[in-house]
C-alpha cells in the first residue's frame, strides 16, 4: 500500500489495525513523505518528499514465535543489507567496494562511516503475547541534500550517482524480509557488523530508560574496545584494552564515529 503523506508509517499501520481498517492481504505500507518520521528512542528521520523509501512491514508473530524479541532486528537488518548490496554493487558495478556496507549494532545500515538506513521495530503486545510486529525502515535512496542536524546521512544516489525506482526497492525489500524469516541469520549478522575487527572508540551514555544499571560505571567518557559478541537478547559484548568484558543494552553505549 502506498500513501502519499502520513505522520509515520509505523503509527499509521498500528492505527489501521486497531480500527480494523487494515486491508486483508496487505503486508506493508510505504509513504512519499512522513511528517513525524521516527528512529530509535524517538529520534527524527529526515526525508525529502518522494526521494527515499519510508516503509513499515507487518510481521506475523507466528513466524518469529520461537525467536528472541531482538531477532527481528537481525532479520530486518540483514534483509536491508542484502537489498543495498544488490542495488549498490551488483546493479551499479561497484563490487570492489562491497566491504563498505555493514550493519551497525543494533540495526542501522552504514556505508563506510555514514548511515544509509535505519530500522525501528515495534511489537503489539496483548497480555504477555506478541500479536504482531512492525518493522519500520527508512532507506536513503535518491536524496542528495540534507538540512537537519543528522550527523552522517548518505543515500544510494550519493554513493553511486544513479537514481533508483523506490517501488522496485520496496518490493525487493519485502521479498528479502520474507526470505530472511525462514533462515538462521545470526552468523551472517555478526560477520557483517560495522567495525567488527579491531579496537574502536566507544562512550557510555546516560539514558533514562531501564535497565541502565547494567552499564559499567568505571568508564569515564571514551574508551577503546572491540566487539566480542552480540547476545540473543540484543546486548553487545565488548572487550576493552585492559581485557575487561563490558555488556551493554542499546543506548547504554554508543560508537564514536
Amino acid at each position: 500500500m502506498y500513501i502519499k503523506r502520513t505522520n509515520s508509517t509505523n503509527t499509521l499501520l498500528k492505527e489501521l489495525i486497531a480500527k480494523g481498517e487494515w486491508p486483508e492481504g496487505e503486508k506493508y505500507i510505504y509513504a512519499g513523505y512522513q511528517t513525524a518520521g521516527r528512529g530509535q528512542t524517538g529520534n527524527g528521520w529526515e526525508s525529502e518528499e518522494d526521494k527515499n523509501l519510508l516503509c513499515s512491514i507487518l510481521v506475523e508473530s507466528r513466524k518469529i514465535k520461537d525467536k528472541s524479541p531482538f531477532y527481528l532486528n537481525v532479520i530486518v537488518s540483514v534483509a536491508v543489507y542484502k537489498v543495498i548490496q544488490s542495488f549498490v554493487y551488483e546493479q551499479s558495478g561497484l563490487l570492489s567496494l562491497s566491504e563498505a556496507v555493514s550493519i551497525k549494532w543494533p540495526n542501522d545500515i552504514y556505508w563506510q562511516d555514514k548511515k544509509v538506513a535505519g530500522i525501528l521495530i515495534e511489537n503489539a503486545i496483548i497480555g504477555n503475547e506478541v500479536k504482531y510486529s512492525i518493522a519500520g525502515i527508512g532507506l536513503n535512496v535518491n536524496q542528495t541534500e540534507w538540512k537537519s542536524d543528522a550527523p552522517n546521512p548518505v543515500s544510494l544516489k550519493q554513493i553511486t550517482g544513479k537514481t533508483y525506482d523506490i517501488e522496485a526497492l520496496m518490493q525487493q525489500l519485502y521479498e528479502e524480509v520474507q526470505k530472511a524469516l525462514t533462515e538462521d541469520l545470526w552468523g551472517y549478522y555478526k560477520v557483517h557488523l560495522y567495525r567488527k575487527d579491531g579496537f574502536w572508540p566507544f562512550v557510555e551514555r546516560e539514558v533514562s530508560t531501564a535497565p541502565t544499571t547494567n552499564a559499567n560505571a568505571d568508564a569515564n567518557g571514551q574508551f577503546m574496545a572491540r566487539i566480542q559478541d552480540i547476545l540473543p537478547t540484543g546486548e553487545i559484548v565488548l572487550e576493552d584494552q585492559e581485557g575487561q568484558e563490558r555488556v551493554y543494552h542499546f543506548k547504554q553505549v554508543r560508537y564514536i564515529v
